[in-house]
């Protein structure tokens, strides 16, 4: 175990997601990698904050996510920015793909993760862009959860 990941499997997270986004839905997708790129999330080396999900033809990749190169791979590693196709159920895809097409909303990648059996999965969101008005809110909401906790730690 790599000591960059979480004990429930995690490798990277999209923090900005959830602020940028209202989010609507999530699902669990499968992603399809090539070795090198399982050992290097398996040493806890991932970014998907500049990611994004989109559905072309049928099917959903997931675009500009980083996963560097495996140090202790030959010389035939894997494109650290390529493409990678999402495994979802066919009724999944056609629910996503619909929703983007029709609504106008977006597929955000919310975090990587190890499931209990060991298979690298991406849970993405069907999200709604906030408006800055939200997201003072949200920023507000925040904050008083934290100042909350201090009152409580200190007084209470």
């Amino acid at each position: 175990m790599s000591k960059s990941r979480d004990d429930n499997g995690q490798i990277a997270v999209n923090r900005r997601a959830r602020f940028d986004y209202e989010i609507l839905d999530e699902f669990e997708a499968g992603i399809q990698l090539v070795g090198s790129e399982v050992k290097s999330l398996r040493g806890g080396k991932a970014n998907i904050a500049e990611a994004y999900v989109s559905p072309e033809d049928d099917e959903i990749f997931l675009i500009n996510s980083d996963i560097p190169p495996y140090n202790h791979s030959n010389r035939f590693n894997h494109n650290p920015r390529r493409k990678r196709k999402l495994l979802l159920k066919r009724r999944e895809i056609e629910k996503l793909s619909g929703a983007v097409a029709r609504k106008g909303l977006t597929i955000v990648p919310l975090r990587i993760f190890f499931n209990v059996r060991g298979l690298a999965k991406l849970q993405i969101a069907l999200a709604r862009g906030k408006r800055t008005v939200d997201k003072r809110e949200t920023r507000k909401e925040r904050d008083w959860q934290r100042q909350k906790s201090r009152l409580i730690r200190n007084y209470g």
